[in-house]
């Protein structure tokens, strides 16, 4: 059981970010098909279980970083939706100066580095970030989210080691849901329970119901206060589904309708909306008021979006590096 209790507040909560991670990833996929955001968009919609029982458990000073399915990520640590809108816009007022876009997404006021493109590549540098706490002397964590399709890559082995060697305060999260980009788990490994991988290095690892937000907020509390003991890392996998494809472009012709109706029986926001009703917890008013809230909050966000200007062109030559005068050749 959870050493942070799970109330009535933790049910509203859960309720009311996972329900603008949903509304505002459905307006993201219409705007992409006015192309209105350009460039590739991977949508979060199923997966929302999986980081609203960890911001239950977490601090704003622990970090996160993912890959770039990574608009809901930002939004459950604090960014703003305007400023997540108007990124992947690629307008100024982004939270990545409109640089980033939808697989980039950057926030470090709010303990968010990314977003990141290459696949795996974000794993050995949450790793990084979590030896930068421990060398502070801090007890904050971080957690690196990975896709199933990740795991494959020699990084993971490399930095598993390293964390458990070092002990590192980072939670390693595989996000399953079943088919990385398009091919199922079944086809790419000898090794189906991919919570296994992080066992020969001595890291506790256990597999989770990620369309449960009571089990992850269970098990990432567990793995957040081994790390924050000085314990080292988990490695956590959670069991998601994503009901859109890989992709904007994905056809998804690699899964039946019948399966993805069947995981829509299980979505987590009206798993947790009856909960709240069968607990008396709020009454159909508050949810009016909720749904009413989030969709002036995304509409607010497009209309953020639409009316920031672009970045000037001499937006090329800042943020690259750290030396103000960097002497760039511009003819």
């Amino acid at each position: 059981m959870s050493s942070i209790e799970i109330t009535k507040d933790t049910y509203l909560m859960w309720y009311e970010s996972m329900l603008l991670m949903r509304k505002f990833e459905e307006k993201t996929g219409q705007l992409y098909g006015q192309q209105k955001i350009r460039g590739f968009c991977h949508l979060y919609i199923g997966q929302e279980a999986v980081l609203a029982g960890a911001m239950s458990v977490i601090r704003h000073e622990d970090s996160l970083i993912t890959a770039y399915r990574d608009h809901a990520h930002a939004l459950a640590k604090g960014t703003s939706p305007n400023a997540v809108m108007a990124e992947m816009y690629g307008k100024v007022t982004g939270c990545s100066k409109g640089k980033g876009g939808s697989m980039h997404m950057f926030d470090k006021e709010n303990h968010f580095y990314g977003g990141h493109g290459i696949v795996g590549g974000q794993v050995p540098m949450g790793a990084g970030i979590a030896f930068a706490e421990k060398y502070k002397g801090t007890d904050n964590v971080n957690i690196a989210y990975m896709g199933d399709g990740a795991v494959r890559q020699g990084a993971l082995t490399e930095t598993f080691n390293m964390a458990a060697l070092w002990k590192l305060p980072v939670i390693f999260v595989c996000e399953n849901n079943g088919y990385a980009m398009g091919t199922s788990v079944e086809r790419t490994t000898i090794q189906t329970d991919i919570y296994k991988l992080g066992l020969p290095y001595g890291i506790p690892s256990s597999p989770v119901d990620g369309m449960d937000p009571v089990a992850v907020h269970n098990a990432m509390d567990e793995a957040v206060s081994r790390a924050r003991r000085g314990e080292g890392p988990t490695f956590l996998e959670m069991r998601t589904y994503r009901f859109k494809g890989h992709s904007m472009s994905d056809p998804q012709k690699y899964r039946t309708k019948e399966e993805l109706e069947s995981y829509k029986t299980k979505d987590p926001i009206e798993t947790v909306k009856l909960t709240i009703q069968k607990e008396g917890y709020a009454d159909d008013k508050w949810f009016e008021e909720i749904e009413a809230k989030i969709k002036a909050q995304v509409e607010e966000s497009v209309k953020f979006a639409e009316e920031s200007p672009w970045p000037d062109a001499s937006e090329l030559y800042t943020d690259v590096y750290v030396q103000t005068d960097y002497p760039y050749i511009r003819d």
